[in-house]
């Protein structure tokens, strides 16, 4: 009897297809097989690329006679430890029943890289049917759709390619340049931080991540405070005033002159103190009276980079913790595939969304989530997405935004408290698109003081109010962030009170009316230096890292690149603090360049700054990305990178 061989990522996912499959679970040796399908799996990579001295022993010894290093024919090699998992999964390929080979491994790009280095090492035969499965979610539902519509392997040959590709592109500038740097540096590196011998580390994507941290750390280090004087007015009668800020127009006495230290404050308390006894007795007049109403949407729905932010504001957990977290969730069917980019949803899936919902309602026993849940029945809000930003086939690549998938929930018990709470804010950021917009009364109000006609001092105020929470009940009263910063509710309350006291005041209020100056004040005010980036906030910073690109064309060209991707950034973030190059502190996440990390910067900047820049990182990422999408051949690719290597390597051994 024929059969069908279908490989998964590792053994848990396999035992999610076995169930979906209705296989009983007639577990071998590395394997799983009923009477139509061969259910085996990868333990992550089980085949590695051979490093150097696999070509030629000689170049186990680093010396600048045998850099750069850049193979014709690449060597592969069955990682040790993992080889009898290697060699089961080969010998199925190889049985005389098996007429089709499902490739079921993780829906991404390394996903397909791990599975190709497997078909590349096991040979199995031509003849042979070889499809991919690619799922959005490991319900039994989505894995059988998957398996159902499984494509010709052959369709995925293009990311492959690219999954190669950025393999390759790590390998040699990770070996050739660190080779370079530590034979030309390494001795003076050593001194710098007293040690025998030092070696030096670089990567297309981590170097630039550490620059961006060292160049944070060295503005805040040279970053120096000034104070400043801002005048604030309090207009109105007896108990019923308000406050409004002061701004130079040029109207203003102070226009363009040289005692202020920017268009709000002087730099000399003398110097505020003598214009604000000049206003006293002057007439005010309110010139200007803006009443608005405003409407705030619901934030999207939660990409990789965003729920890691999210978990490291909450819950001080690095982006790696993070991903194992929303992983095991996907594992458990409870949410999608986590290693996405994207923040919405497609046409086919916001079609279906009733499901999600359905299934929360029903599932999910959480008196909060019930309760918002009852509130969307009761009110009607409408749950068609599909012509709202929250959907968006343009914005999605491999998948979709992460949303809980309405199942799982004989899995969610048995979690550890953390990971629960975790699911709760997916659920509840998957809940708010549906609730309508939050609203707000807004006025503004300038108040002019006059000196003449002509010459006046201008203030200015907003008051603003929530009228309707829309989504807001859902995402913030009830989302308190449990740290140092966190307002506690009565304050919250006694916050929200002054507001609406405020802005019954404003409303009351007309234009060309005349009002009093009761005083003006100073109130003293500095600068203040950057943020250090946390664990959470550098995964942002990396995936807007196009952004920081000064060049407009450029910009746009590599729009959508960031610096690694949604699948390597944690590990990135990890491998840095692993090698010393910097400290990530296990409270705050706050992150920090070591001495080390520090030398190393400055060796690259003097040596390769380009490395340092993201225009260099999310360039290349951008190529890989064409690749992927068929838009230029993998030689194309490749031999950019080949004249890159080689034009660097021309300058710097011309400097030694």
């Amino acid at each position: 009897m024929s059969k069908k061989l279908l490989i998964t990522e590792k053994p848990s996912v396999a035992m999610e297809f076995a169930k979906a499959l209705k296989i009983q679970t007639n577990r071998k040796n590395g394997y799983i097989e009923s009477d139509n399908w061969i259910i085996t799996w990868c333990v992550g990579h089980l085949v590695t690329m051979s490093y150097p001295e696999k070509y030629d022993e000689n170049l186990k010894f680093w010396r600048l006679d045998t850099l750069p290093f850049i193979p014709q024919e690449w060597k592969y090699e069955i990682i040790p430890n993992v080889q009898n998992q290697f060699n089961i999964i080969k010998e199925l390929m190889h049985r005389e029943d098996v007429v089709e080979i499902y490739n079921a491994g993780d829906s991404g790009r390394e996903g397909e890289y791990i599975q190709r280095l497997v078909f590349m090492m096991a040979k199995p035969s031509p003849k042979i049917k070889m499809k991919r499965v690619w799922i959005d979610s490991q319900t039994e539902e989505e894995i059988l759709r998957g398996i159902k519509e499984a494509k010709d392997l052959s369709e995925y040959d293009s990311l492959s390619d690219s999954a190669y590709l950025r393999a390759k592109e790590d390998y040699l500038i990770g070996i050739n340049f660190s080779r370079l740097l530590s034979i030309i540096y390494g001795r003076k590196l050593a001194q710098s931080i007293s040690e025998d011998r030092a070696s030096i580390s670089v990567g297309r994507v981590m170097t630039c991540v550490l620059g961006m941290i060292v160049s944070r750390e060295r503005e805040i280090r040279s970053f120096v405070k000034t104070k400043y004087y801002k005048v604030t007015g309090k207009f109105g009668e007896k108990n019923k005033t308000f406050d409004a800020e002061w701004k130079v127009t040029q109207n203003s006495t102070e226009f363009e002159s040289p005692k202020l230290y920017n268009e709000t404050g002087f730099k000399k308390e003398n110097d505020a103190k003598q214009f604000i006894s000049n206003l006293e007795g002057k007439n005010a007049k309110i010139t200007e009276l803006k009443k608005s109403k405003q409407k705030e949407n619901a934030p999207l729905l939660f990409n990789l980079a965003e729920i890691q932010n999210e978990c490291t504001k909450r819950f001080k957990i690095k982006p790696d913790e993070t991903l194992e977290i929303i992983q095991n969730l996907y594992e458990k069917k409870l949410v999608t595939y986590p290693r996405t980019d994207a923040r919405v949803l497609s046409t086919a899936v916001a079609k279906e969304i009733k499901k999600n919902l359905n299934g929360i309602a029903k599932g999910f026993k959480d008196e909060e989530v019930s309760g918002y849940i009852k509130k969307m029945v009761d009110e009607g809000y409408s749950t068609n997405l599909v012509k709202t930003k929250y959907v968006n086939d343009s914005k999605i690549t491999d998948h979709y935004a992460i949303i809980p998938t309405g199942q799982g929930y004989e899995n969610y018990e048995k979690l550890p408290d953390l990971q629960k709470q975790i699911y709760k804010v997916i659920v509840k950021r998957f809940l708010a698109i549906f609730y309508p917009p939050a609203e707000y009364n807004k006025i503004q109000v300038t108040i002019d003081v006059y000196e003449t006609e002509e010459k006046y001092e201008s203030f200015s105020t907003s008051g603003k109010v929530c009228i309707e929470k829309g989504f807001l009940e859902i995402l913030r009263p009830n989302d308190k962030i449990a740290d140092k910063q966190s307002t506690d509710t009565k304050q919250n309350v006694e916050s929200d009170e002054k507001k609406e006291e405020n802005l019954e005041l404003l409303k009351n209020l007309k234009k060309g009316q005349e009002i009093i100056l009761q005083n003006a004040e100073i109130k003293e005010a500095e600068t203040t230096p950057p943020s250090r980036y946390n664990s959470g906030s550098i995964i942002l910073a990396m995936e807007n890292a196009g952004k920081l690109i000064e060049d407009e064309e450029l910009r746009e060209q590599i729009k959508g690149a960031g610096i690694g991707t949604s699948a390597t950034r944690a590990e990135i973030m990890k491998k840095l603090e692993k090698i010393k190059y910097i400290e990530i502190n296990s409270k705050t996440q706050i992150i920090t360049p070591t001495k080390k990390g520090e030398y190393i910067y400055d060796i690259v900047k003097s040596s390769m700054p380009d490395m340092l820049n993201p225009k260099l990182t999310a360039s290349w990422e951008k190529g890989l990305d064409l690749v992927a999408k068929k838009e230029i051949e993998p030689n194309e690719f490749m031999k950019k990178l080949e004249v890159y290597i080689h034009s660097k390597f021309d300058k710097l051994v011309v400097k030694m």
